[in-house]
């Protein structure tokens, strides 16, 4: 999965469930003006087109490779046979639509009511969770746009995580050098949807 790929676009009919293992795939909604925020992201703790077997053939959203990488491709008649079997598949499907739509809902309280800086802690903590490496291939208009905040907010956001000593960022690499640190200035955001990704995940019933 290329870097800025399409997965989907808004009505079309989905044909395929994507389950990244290296790659992250930004899910995110465009306006008639061409404004766009990501709504959440989906690494390899998820998958991609939940519509399938929640009663939906389309979405309202796209869907775009965030991070290049690679991803497991299950066709649609294939994914439905399998999650009307009423068995482990269905069950980690049905608790991981669960923590996808937590991670939505703390995304808007998140973009919202914090600053940017904690926005970017935020993101930046859930991207590197997804990743084999703390460096990350990433501009900051892409950033921007994942966020939907001006580009100038995040260079100055930026520029202060950079100052501190914890991101180091060039030529559209950003290397997170303090974890730590980055967990001690975003807002309870991420813990939230973290913890609620372990709580729904780890106890399903492997039977």
């Amino acid at each position: 999965m290329r870097l800025g790929e399409s997965v989907y676009e808004p009505g079309i009919h989905l044909q395929y469930a994507y389950f990244p293992t290296t790659a992250i795939v930004s899910l995110h909604y465009v306006t008639e003006s061409g404004a766009s925020a990501e709504t959440a992201g989906v690494g390899n703790e998820g998958v991609v087109g939940v519509s399938l077997f929640m009663g939906g053939d389309t979405t309202s959203s796209s869907a775009v490779v965030q991070t290049a990488g690679h991803a497991y491709r299950l066709e649609r008649s294939v994914l439905l046979q399998e999650f009307h079997r009423t068995g482990l598949l269905q069950r980690l499907l049905l608790r991981y639509t669960q923590a996808l739509m937590t991670q939505m809902a703390q995304t808007a309280v998140c973009n919202r009511h914090h600053a940017v800086e904690q926005q970017l802690c935020r993101w930046l903590l859930l991207t590197i969770d997804r990743c084999p490496s703390r460096e990350l291939v990433m501009t900051q208009e892409l950033v921007a746009s994942m966020l939907g905040v001006r580009r100038e907010s995040v260079t100055e956001a930026a520029a202060k995580l950079q100052h501190a000593g914890y991101i180091r960022y060039r030529r559209g690499h950003i290397a997170v050098l303090d974890r730590q640190g980055l967990e001690m200035l975003a807002c309870e955001c991420y813990a939230v949807v973290k913890k609620e990704m372990g709580r729904l995940l780890s106890d399903v019933q492997y039977r």
